[in-house]
């Protein structure tokens, strides 16, 4: 039996959780999470104590900082694009299995001098509970910064984000999770913007096929695709034609993998080789 969801107390919470604070500046990633804390802290703090800060990162794919940006606008959200440099610090692009830890520093060591301009804000990020039981390891670089989790710390899980967005009328609020384009790349091998870039442009030739919610896994010279696995034998077909797109790209064989779309499959090395 699905969980009941209570929408009313949920807000109380959330509300007496924002009457605590002077102000925020919000870690935007364009996702539903961090959307609806964006959301929430505009609605509870007003426009000129709620900002949003977004980074212009490579790994951050340009329709979801097209998104963002329209995100904003429509909420009439003040926004702040930082260019974060965690692509070029050794401790992420050697991507060891705390890649996440080393990009999420970098993105809250920039909040932190952003708060600067600020007196009195706190950091915010899109933590829900369901993400606390998860490889995370950015969840790390949010406690050492002092960064807080309204949506966690007022007891929401992915479901009752997805169900308080679209109460309050989010366009997102069923968006599919959008991992950075780094997740696609296997521990230990090399993050480069050459790469996410293939990577990029590969997902957004399956999106074109109508394949929206997808993943191309970056193996060296493999492009390994992901799509749910309802969906792997409408893209069957067209797979010799995908193939050559992305041969294009710089990708000389393109497979299918047929387990069918999960998310964070690469950290399963993790635990293989604890």
């Amino acid at each position: 039996m699905d969980k009941v969801i209570d929408i009313e107390s949920m807000q109380e919470t959330i509300r007496d959780w924002f009457s605590e604070i002077h102000g925020a500046i919000i870690a935007f990633s364009g996702g539903v999470d961090s959307a609806l804390v964006l959301y929430l802290a505009r609605q509870h703090l007003g426009k000129e104590r709620a900002i949003g800060c977004i980074s212009d990162s490579p790994s951050l794919k340009r329709s979801d900082l097209e998104e963002a940006k329209a995100f904003c606008r429509e909420h009439d959200i003040r926004l702040e694009i930082i260019n974060t440099k965690e692509i070029d610090d050794e401790a992420y692009y050697t991507n060891p299995v705390n890649r996440c830890y080393a990009c999420k520093s970098h993105l809250y060591q920039n909040l932190s001098s952003l708060l600067e301009r600020f007196p009195g804000f706190v950091a915010l990020n899109g933590t829900n509970t369901d993400d606390l039981g998860d490889y995370r390891p950015g969840l790390q670089a949010a406690s050492q910064q002092a960064v807080c989790s309204p949506l966690a710390e007022s007891g929401l899980d992915k479901a009752a984000v997805r169900s308080l967005a679209k109460r309050l009328g989010l366009a997102n609020w069923d968006k599919p999770a959008s991992p950075c384009l780094s997740s696609r790349i296997p521990y230990g091998k090399p993050v480069t913007r050459e790469k996410l870039n293939q990577i990029e442009l590969a997902e957004i030739v399956l999106h074109r096929y109508g394949f929206t919610t997808a993943r191309v896994r970056h193996f060296d010279t493999e492009a390994r695709i992901e799509v749910p696995v309802e969906q792997i034998e409408s893209l069957r077909p067209h797979l010799p034609k995908i193939a050559d797109t992305f041969s294009a790209l710089g990708f000389k064989h393109t497979t299918l993998d047929s387990e069918g779309l999960v998310s964070g499959k690469l950290n399963r090395a993790i635990s293989e080789h604890s």
